[in-house]
């Protein structure tokens, strides 16, 4: 069973969904996707959307304070200067091109992609979800 990719974002009335065509990216394929930003009865100003996919490792040293490792290895954005109107729908489409760094060398690394929302009003609001790539 293909694990599916979730990454759902809301503030207020906002609704940022993350959707990739497929989070089992294969060795020479491209990992893609679209941002779908809807607005319903509210007025948010974006700044910019960024997408990052990270390479995050647990360290099992314990004498290390930081249990985790995130390297930003990939990383797309778009500044964006438009309030999102009520009923509006949005849809950013996004492309990624693997290279040696995304490959996974131990069991403790997994890939994370990242999607940011930085509005006007300073206030930033992100979630993840992990893919893999083989």
């Amino acid at each position: 069973m293909l694990k599916q990719f979730s990454s759902v974002i809301e503030y207020g009335e906002m609704i940022v969904n993350t959707i990739v065509d497929g989070p089992n990216i294969a060795f020479g394929e491209t990992l893609s996707g679209t941002v779908y930003i809807d607005g319903e009865e509210g007025e948010e100003l974006i700044d910019q959307i960024e997408i990052e996919l990270l390479k995050r490792a647990e360290l099992v040293d314990i004498t290390i304070k930081m249990p985790i490792q995130e390297d930003v290895i990939a990383k797309y954005s778009v500044e964006m200067v438009s309030a999102l109107k009520s009923k509006e729908t949005w849809m950013i489409p996004f492309e990624m091109v693997p290279d040696e760094r995304w490959e996974i060398k131990s069991a403790k690394e997994i890939l994370i992609l990242r999607t940011t929302v930085y509005l006007k009003s300073d206030v930033y609001i992100q979630d993840e979800d992990g893919i893999t790539y083989s």
